[in-house]
């Protein structure tokens, strides 16, 4: 164990990243590291460095770890849209397994001990019911295969490095910080609750739903929603325990509770009585229905969500779309 100092976030002026920047800038020396292709300047924090760079640039890497003395790196640079990354896997490969390959390569040597990686419960495939960690491997789209394949190089290359890994299988993210300050932009990901959150506020709100044919109680897929806060508070846990106990380890990060589409149209409906649905086909690579077992980091990082209330995640995202 040592004292965490300078920790480099990748892709840290998104969505997700922005949040896990205004917390650790309290205490740490955050690095952001972001091409600003999905990411925006708005997000980023003025207590944090700020790089203009990107993950495929290898050297650029090295060079920011080097002069910075990085020891902990927060990966969650990467295209995440499982429509796009079918039709283009080129440009998936390059960033999410090539990319995350630099990444790793560039620790060869280095101050780096640590490294949280944002992983998908989409590398699980077509479950029915709650799955743990265990659960064999099988995705169903190419965007889960590149995030399986760059799992597997943060594994491989653990011990040769001498690094500790943390890789987090989020499920749905969804809300908003409670500062106002900061939410999610980027509307290419298709976020179920943020692109309702947004029709919601127009004057004639025309919702898609893609698929009524799915095998769960209402033809609608279902899925577990879990507070960007608190999925926040799960990558600091993580960073402290495997650099504490300088073991490394898997986590799913969910609530355990699963809402169908049509759960969450019923939710906003209350707010607003004239949303619309136009029913669409299935996208290639959407499953049924997947929720998260949350035993082992309940048990492990003793983590307690401070945020489980659907009605207050789709509130707090309603509040962060009418700002922007």
């Amino acid at each position: 164990m040592f004292k965490i100092k300078n920790i480099l976030i990748t892709g840290g002026a998104g969505y997700i990243g922005s949040h896990i920047v205004e917390q650790l800038v309290k205490k740490k020396n955050v690095i952001i590291l972001d091409n600003l292709i999905t990411g925006y300047k708005k997000l980023i924090n003025k207590k944090a460095k700020f790089i203009k760079g990107d993950i495929k640039n290898k050297k650029k890497i090295a060079k920011v770890i080097k002069d910075y003395k990085v020891d902990s790196i927060i990966h969650l640079a990467g295209f995440l849209n499982v429509k796009e990354s079918g039709k283009n896997k080129k440009k998936y490969y390059k960033n999410n397994v090539e990319g995350t390959s630099n990444l790793i390569h560039a620790c060869k040597n280095s101050t780096v001990k640590n490294i949280i990686f944002s992983s998908s419960c989409s590398v699980y495939g077509n479950v029915n019911g709650p799955v743990n960690e265990k659960k064999k491997l099988n995705p169903q789209n190419y965007y889960a295969y590149t995030k399986l394949k760059a799992e597997k190089i943060i594994k491989k290359f653990s011990n040769k490095y001498e690094y500790q890994y943390g890789i987090l299988r989020y499920f749905n993210v969804a809300g908003a910080s409670s500062s106002g300050k900061i939410g999610e932009i980027e509307t290419s990901h298709g976020h179920l609750i943020k692109n309702i959150a947004i029709q919601s506020l127009q004057t004639k709100p025309i919702i898609s739903i893609y698929g009524n044919d799915y095998n769960t109680k209402d033809g609608t897929c279902i899925r577990d929603y879990i507070h960007v806060s608190d999925l926040v508070d799960i990558h600091i846990k993580t960073l402290k325990y495997i650099n504490t106990k300088t073991k490394s380890l898997i986590l799913n990060c969910g609530y355990g509770k699963g809402y169908s589409v049509l759960d969450i149209v019923k939710i906003f409906k209350k707010n607003n009585n004239r949303l619309m649905i136009n029913y669409k086909s299935r996208r290639i690579g959407d499953v049924d229905k997947i929720y998260a077992d949350i035993k082992k980091i309940k048990s492990i990082l003793k983590w307690k969500p401070k945020h489980n209330d659907i009605k207050k995640i789709i509130k707090s995202s309603i509040k962060w779309e009418s700002t922007i």
